[in-house]
């Protein structure tokens, strides 16, 4: 454990985390809503600091980041947790895991693993990363000296101080741009999505790479009004050049009798975003399909 960034203290022991902008009030022994920050004698603490539930080496295009740094390696890593709880999530097992688990490790070692197997750089994925920022930071850090890139795939859903504090060392990030409001509220339990917005426009000002995912979902945000409010907000706040992927749907989780995404509603995406003059558009999850 290690003694959590972004949060403040309050009447009668209790904490206010500011991490992400549930803004969770915590009582004493209590975790917020993504159960690993934890109110422990009037101090909130991160129960995820150097526990890695998931370790492994993949390519770049997995995150995907399809125009940063293609063809190289990555290390992937991954805590336990998440601030969204999205019906359709893929890693629910550790996204929503009942405990804290996984391999301890120190910021210098991940470091190691990541020069050990010679990858380009350090990708922060699989669950939400914001969660376990105090150690990513630090790893972060020492991975820029050691020339590794940082890249995050993220929900987006983080308030602006540690959006701003990320930015500094990410070199790119993969944000999930959902679209609808029906669909955060609905699916993914957040009654209000602006802030993933706000954190998007924070990324780009500080130069980090960024490329989105829209996980398209029938009856959500399948339809072509919502799908172009999706691109035109892209290109009037983030601009022409950002990598767009649309992903097809299936079913998971708690979502296992919606039907799969027709492969015809993700060449609709794509066009709509051809038109509006997004110059990198690409299709996700329809494997051996040529658009």
């Amino acid at each position: 454990m290690k003694e959590a960034m972004f949060y403040k203290k309050l009447n009668h022991n209790k904490v206010q985390c500011q991490l992400c902008p549930r803004n969770c009030v915590i009582g004493e022994e209590k975790t917020g809503f993504c159960t690993v920050r934890k109110n422990i004698d009037g101090k909130l603490y991160s129960l995820v600091y150097g526990k890695f539930c998931s370790i492994a080496i993949d390519p770049i295009e997995k995150k995907p980041l399809y125009h940063f740094h293609p063809g190289t390696k990555c290390l992937s890593i991954a805590t336990v947790g998440c601030n969204l709880n999205c019906k359709f999530c893929q890693n629910w097992e550790i996204s929503t895991a009942k405990e804290v688990k996984g391999q301890e490790l120190s910021p210098e070692q991940v470091v190691q693993i990541a020069k050990d197997y010679n990858t380009a750089g350090i990708a922060y994925t699989y669950t939400e990363p914001l969660l376990a920022i105090e150690i990513y930071l630090e790893i972060m850090k020492l991975a820029r000296k050691e020339k590794l890139y940082n890249v995050w795939v993220s929900n987006g859903y983080t308030n602006p101080e540690p959006a701003r504090k990320a930015a500094k060392y990410l070199d790119a990030i993969n944000v999930d741009l959902k679209g609808s409001s029906k669909l955060y509220k609905e699916l993914c339990a957040v009654a209000d999505e602006k802030p993933i917005y706000e954190a998007l426009k924070i990324y780009r000002q500080n130069n980090v790479h960024i490329e989105t995912t829209t996980l398209i979902i029938p009856g959500y945000n399948d339809d072509s009004k919502t799908l172009q409010e999706i691109v035109n907000w892209v290109k009037s706040n983030l601009g022409a050049d950002t990598p767009m992927h649309f992903s097809r749907f299936f079913p998971h989780h708690k979502m296992k009798n919606v039907q799969p995404t027709p492969i015809e509603t993700i060449k609709k995406a794509l066009e709509i975003a051809k038109k509006a003059g997004i110059k990198h558009v690409h299709a996700g999850n329809v494997p051996g399909y040529a658009f």
